[in-house]
């Protein structure tokens, strides 16, 4: 439970009404995402490639803004930046009044581990277009949006391999690593401009394809 998580009672009055938009939002960490902000009266617009998922997800929403106000936006994080241009585009016009608040980075992309050695360069190239060209591409083209407006913030869904490499994980590892460099340097750069970063490391997570470790996810490091 990520309210749970954060020891404290969250503050309503920083999510209530703003416009959320998460990325993976069609299973694990993105559905539990959009129910908790949901039931804390966020706006949210959903994402992920599977639209009918995304509408099973809309579905059982429920808050000040859901389901009927929920916003759902197909996207595939590997489509290239014309593609992801005109995505950010729509996501800025489905509340026009306040565009984008948060941008939560979850999708992700994950292989079965493999030994080093055994790692394909079309495995290696599909990790990457998700977890790290694409995520960075998305971030391009929003921020921009963000600094007009002089706020923002982007939360990334990153993991406890971006910080201690594990057998198995080399690939997956090497674009947490990266991911971590890129938003950190993000925040030292936007930081004094009205933009927020926050980087979250979970540990191991039971996931749909069983590719995680099978433990609670009850601890999380939160670099702001």
């Amino acid at each position: 439970d990520f309210t749970l998580m954060s020891k404290k009672q969250p503050k309503r009055q920083l999510i209530e009404d703003k416009v959320f938009w998460i990325t993976g939002a069609s299973r694990g960490i993105g559905v539990i995402l959009a129910q908790q902000l949901a039931s804390l009266g966020a706006k949210l617009i959903i994402s992920a490639r599977n639209e009918a998922e995304l509408n099973q997800v809309k579905s059982q929403l429920k808050g000040k803004h859901a389901p009927d106000g929920v916003k759902i936006l197909p996207l595939d994080l590997t489509s290239g930046e014309d593609s992801l241009r005109k995505v950010v585009d729509i996501a800025e016009s489905f509340f026009p009044d306040s565009g984008v608040d948060y941008m939560f980075h979850n999708a992700a992309f994950e292989r079965p581990k493999s030994s080093v050695l055994d790692v394909t360069e079309d495995g290696l190239k599909a990790t990457f277009d998700v977890n790290v060209l694409g995520t960075i591409t998305l971030t391009k083209l929003l921020a921009p949006f963000m600094l007009k407006r002089g706020k923002g913030h982007f939360v990334v869904m990153s993991s406890a391999a971006g910080k201690t490499p594990a057998p198995g994980q080399a690939i997956y590892s090497a674009s947490k690593f990266a991911l971590n460099g890129y938003f950190h340097s993000l925040r030292s750069e936007l930081c004094q401009k009205g933009i927020q970063v926050t980087v979250v490391c979970p540990g191991p997570i039971a996931t749909a394809n069983n590719s995680g470790s099978q433990v609670p996810s009850e601890v999380c490091t939160f670099a702001n």
